[in-house]
């Protein structure tokens, strides 16, 4: 008898009851979107960060590791009179005991890591910055760079190298030119593999496998730095800095705080953003509810009447109104949900260009929330308790 009467309760009163339900499925399908944005874009925000290079630094603790992580942290020889400046030998690592130490720590937050000798060499009669690292780990580390030509693949590769767009602009290279750099009497013959356009720092610089610009420096076994790109959230990237840092503690281990503070600052604001219109939402459609629920209440005085005068109790009463309520909230939070969903699924491909994966916890959280909305919003059905059957069959 009970659900009999709720289904005609509920068909009786479709005119009201469908705008209650119509606010219901508004909200529950910004608030499921907003949601499911929230749960993904703190892995989104970390992936497109992390397109911007190394964001953790390994260097002697001499040197102060700069904003940028390939801050040309050089052996600080002088090329054009070519003598080393032996003076600065500690700005140098010993590349054997820092890799042994580094892959002693297993993180499976490093995504990419590679050593850097940053060197001032000449090209004919220009000076160059020349990087030697693992050119098969380089574009992990700066996803951005844009090349032209092959790539070098192979770190044992020792006849060719990459140079960035500035450089091959200045020296006129192509790929597949030939390039010769000399550095204290000795001279490498390269050639050109591929041209990078990066956008940054990196498009004035040449690019070779380690031990090429090691031989070519006199500086075997030695690197200026290595560089690191961690994924996961800034507080990830604290943690390997720390762990990191115990494992080395010859050594000095940072974050690139542009990188990681910036992350970490963007991605607090826009969860506060989607809090608080979460919140916002929220009461505007408890608000809506109300005021068809305090619409309703008066309209079925009569049928409150007719009950209580049949023998109905209060509790039973008030229980049937509210169990309407509650069917209402589940039923705009499924709808709703689905169309959450799909809102924020378009919302990541037009807002973030990237897909948002669907979190399917969002649904009973969804439903429970316009449920819980829904029952807030039936606070004057409570008014129907306080009707007294002779007044109504008094017509008054």
């Amino acid at each position: 008898m009970f659900w009999r009467i709720l289904f005609q309760m509920l068909r009786g009163s479709r005119g009201r009851l469908a705008v209650a339900l119509v606010a219901l499925i508004s909200g529950a399908a910004v608030i499921s979107a907003l949601i499911n944005l929230d749960l993904d874009i703190g892995s989104k925000l970390t992936e497109e960060f992390r397109t911007l290079g190394a964001n953790v630094v390994i260097a002697p603790r001499d040197v102060q590791a700069g904003s940028q992580p390939n801050s040309q942290v050089t052996a600080k020889v002088d090329a054009s009179s070519g003598a080393d400046r032996n003076a600065e030998a500690p700005l140098l690592m010993n590349e054997a005991d820092v890799l042994k130490q580094l892959g002693s720590v297993q993180l499976r937050e490093v995504v990419a890591a590679a050593p850097y000798l940053y060197i001032v060499s000449r090209a004919e009669k220009t000076q160059v910055v020349v990087a030697g690292t693992w050119l098969d780990q380089a574009l992990k580390l700066d996803p951005t760079w844009k090349l032209t030509g092959n790539w070098v693949a192979s770190r044992e590769d020792q006849t060719h190298c990459l140079v960035g767009s500035g450089v091959a602009r200045q020296l006129h290279l192509a790929p597949g030119s030939s390039l010769e750099l000399s550095y204290s009497g000795r001279v490498a013959q390269l050639r050109v593999a591929g041209v990078v356009n990066a956008g940054g720092a990196d498009d004035n610089q040449i690019f070779m496998n380690l031990p090429v610009a090691q031989q070519l420096s006199g500086l075997s076994g030695r690197i200026g730095l290595v560089q690191l790109s961690v994924g996961g959230t800034a507080q990830n990237v604290t943690g390997v800095v720390a762990t990191l840092a115990n494992a080395l503690p010859d050594y000095e281990v940072r974050a690139i705080r542009q990188v990681t503070e910036a992350e970490g600052s963007l991605l607090a604001r826009l969860r506060l953003l989607m809090f608080s219109m979460v919140l916002l939402i929220l009461v505007l459609t408890a608000l809506c509810v109300l005021a068809t629920m305090a619409a309703l209440a008066i309209e079925r005085r009569e049928d409150v009447g007719l009950m209580k005068a049949l023998g109905g109790s209060i509790s039973r009463v008030v229980g049937l109104f509210l169990a309407e309520v509650g069917v209402l909230g589940a039923i705009g939070g499924v709808v709703g949900c689905v169309a959450g969903v799909a809102l924020s699924i378009w919302m990541g491909q037009r807002v973030f260009a990237t897909a948002i994966s669907v979190r399917w916890e969002i649904f009973p959280l969804t439903i429970g929330l316009m449920i819980i909305v829904a029952l807030a919003g039936a606070a004057p059905l409570r008014m129907l308790g306080k009707v007294k059957p002779a007044v109504i069959f008094r017509g008054e």
